[in-house]
């Protein structure tokens, strides 16, 4: 349990760039100490020097596709008597073209960092918060989630209905403690991520007007789950599109959808 004088930290997964590295950033700014959490040990340094000018930062490497990585990263925090009052679930990454295009240890790693480790961390650290009474947790989720499936990434958008849906459920659980939990939803965002699943030239043909920096959707995330908002979404071209796939009929939203995922998406 935590005490009123302890050092309370913010930890962020996969900050090491894109929106994880632009809520670290924007949490510094804040004021709050943070615990930098991704596999490029020279990033994450680097950052922490930036940033440690603030507060405290501190760098723990790690590969959350490990399934002993959770219970590793938590150990390590205990260790060095790190109190998480607010748990950011950033870490992630798309598997472009069909699901049978790649093999399952491909699907497996991508299954362990945008769910199981997710649930695991979250069981980790909320217990500390519950008993605190205070807490925030921010999972980044997608407009993907909110949107009808195309071909393509397949497991992607499927993740991140299920991070709306846990999302929404915690909050529902949290609140009478006084933890405050939110998924937000970006859509297209100024990230590596585009660049790490090789779409990087399919989708910069995209209108600019989808586009947000990673510093705005960051600000619009802290924002949300400081505000206690459940849900976000950022942007409004995005919070227009999902406002039409849910007011259209299935079959016609699903149609637009599968029109258009070319322009964004890998089914090859």
């Amino acid at each position: 349990m935590s005490s009123p004088e302890q050092r309370a930290y913010v930890l962020i997964t996969g900050a090491s760039s894109g929106i994880g590295e632009a809520i670290a950033r924007e949490y510094s700014r804040r004021g709050k100490a943070l615990i930098l959490v991704a596999r490029r040990t020279g990033r994450l340094e680097a950052l922490a020097t930036e940033l440690g000018v603030n507060a405290p930062c501190t760098v723990i490497t790690c590969d959350l596709a490990q399934p002993d990585a959770p219970q590793r990263l938590f150990e390590q925090t205990q260790a060095r008597g790190l109190f998480v009052d607010t748990l950011v679930n950033n870490a992630g990454y798309g598997v472009p073209g069909r699901y049978l295009s790649r093999d399952w240890k491909t699907h497996g790693d991508f299954l362990q960092v945008m769910i199981v480790a997710i649930g695991e961390l979250t069981h980790l650290y909320l217990p500390a918060m519950e008993a605190a009474g205070r807490g925030r947790i921010l999972n980044i989720a997608s407009l993907a989630g909110l949107v009808p499936a195309s071909a393509g990434h397949t497991m992607y958008g499927a993740t991140k209905a299920w991070l709306i849906r846990f999302s929404e459920c915690l909050a529902l659980e949290c609140a009478p403690r006084g933890i405050h939990v939110t998924a937000l939803c970006p859509g297209f965002t100024y990230s590596e991520f585009h660049d790490v699943n090789g779409m990087r030239a399919k989708i910069s043909q995209l209108p600019k007007f989808l586009w947000l920096s990673s510093e705005q959707v960051a600000k619009i995330g802290v924002d949300a789950v400081e505000a206690g908002k459940t849900r976000v979404v950022t942007g409004f071209a995005n919070k227009v599109v999902a406002f039409i796939c849910k007011y259209l009929p299935d079959a016609l939203a699903r149609a637009l959808v599968a029109s258009k995922s070319k322009d964004f998406r890998d089914d090859e």
